[in-house]
């Protein structure tokens, strides 16, 4: 999502006209209308003429590079062909480019109203909602993170990366990438304590744990429900976005997100260690670890929050965030407590 001082319906009307005027830059049939899809770090739309669709994703400003953005393309693609990962194909320009530019209407030259854009093929499915039976999805996608993480292992850009990293530092350092969670919505003094000593520990047990090339590597980022499409029973991940270096357990912790207190959570994390070891080893110390990982990704999320209220997911949710965060530390502290 752009980050700028205008509203948000005002931002989004000027977008739309960009997009609008930009579709000739891909091979789009004459009279195609575009609806919005979702605003999160990204504008999506749906692009459709007759029975042509799909989908149009607008970059953030600042976010990504244009080379991070074709690494990001390059390797999602190189998992759909040499991996068996179920992820739409991209559509490339009519001057054979993956990723475009436009310019925001109403920016002065110089000023930053360029826009990268990508065009993917639409697939065909529905997410999947926290209240869902998910234990099948989550059994395929413990596999599906299995086949990514042997894929990144022999996988080389052929540029060094310029990609995000999901470590410590980008979660709790000076300049994180999504802020600081103190800065989030209500977080109190009470809250604050606990999530500090959460940090603390959490920080402790990333640095136990290292960054050995059997841990840490380029992962998706990202699999929450949102970003997974089920249609009977294939399931399809779509946005490679956040994309980056991190823990490979990383990527159990971001398929929770937002619902890592939910009742069925449990159930989750054993179906996608289960698909998980159908295809990858998967040790006991490592299944053990992974609520690290999830209090990593919750308090990042409590940044996410706080640094993109202006969009409609995050306002949802900050009134109840901080407070089931606390809940979650204090729960995950206690049984570490307990051995």
């Amino acid at each position: 999502m752009a980050r700028t001082n205008m509203a948000l319906e005002d931002e989004l009307a000027v977008i739309r006209q960009m997009v609008e005027a930009a579709l000739p830059l891909w091979p789009v049939p004459a009279g195609a209308e575009v609806s919005l899809l979702n605003i999160a770090e990204n504008l999506t739309w749906l692009v459709e003429a007759g029975v042509f669709r799909a989908v149009l994703r607008v970059h953030r400003p600042g976010y990504h590079t244009r080379t991070g953005i074709c690494q990001e393309l390059d390797w999602s693609q190189a998992l759909a062909r040499d991996a068996g990962i179920d992820t739409p194909a991209v559509i490339a320009g009519v001057n054979g480019a993956l990723v475009q530019e436009a310019q925001v209407p109403g920016f002065a030259p110089g000023q930053p109203g360029g826009r990268y854009m990508v065009m993917f093929e639409f697939a065909p499915g529905r997410q999947p909602g926290p209240d869902d039976d998910l234990v099948a999805p989550f059994r395929s996608l413990g596999a599906i993170a299995a086949r990514t993480h042997i894929h990144a292992r022999g996988w080389q850009s052929a540029q060094p990366l310029e990609r995000l990293v999901w470590d410590e530092a980008a979660v709790f350092g000076e300049g994180a990438t999504w802020g600081d969670w103190r800065a989030g919505p209500n977080v109190t003094p009470e809250i604050r304590e606990v999530l500090e000593e959460a940090e603390q520990i959490v920080c402790q047990r990333l640095a136990a744990w290292g960054k050995g090339q059997a841990r840490y590597g380029l992962i998706h980022g990202d699999m929450r429900l949102t970003n997974l499409l089920i249609d009977g029973a294939r399931t399809v991940l779509i946005d490679f976005d956040d994309s980056g270096l991190g823990w490979y357990l990383y990527d159990f912790a971001a398929a929770v997100s937002f619902m890592e207190d939910h009742p069925q959570v449990p159930a989750l994390r054993a179906a996608w260690v289960e698909g998980y070891r159908d295809i990858a080893p998967l040790s006991e110390e490592e299944e053990r670890e992974i609520d690290t990982f999830v209090m990593l990704r919750r308090m990042a999320l409590l940044a996410w929050i706080g640094s993109h209220i202006e969009a409609p997911e995050p306002q949802a949710m900050a009134p109840h965030f901080a407070a089931g965060t606390a809940r979650l530390g204090r729960a995950w502290l206690a049984r570490l407590a307990r051995g």
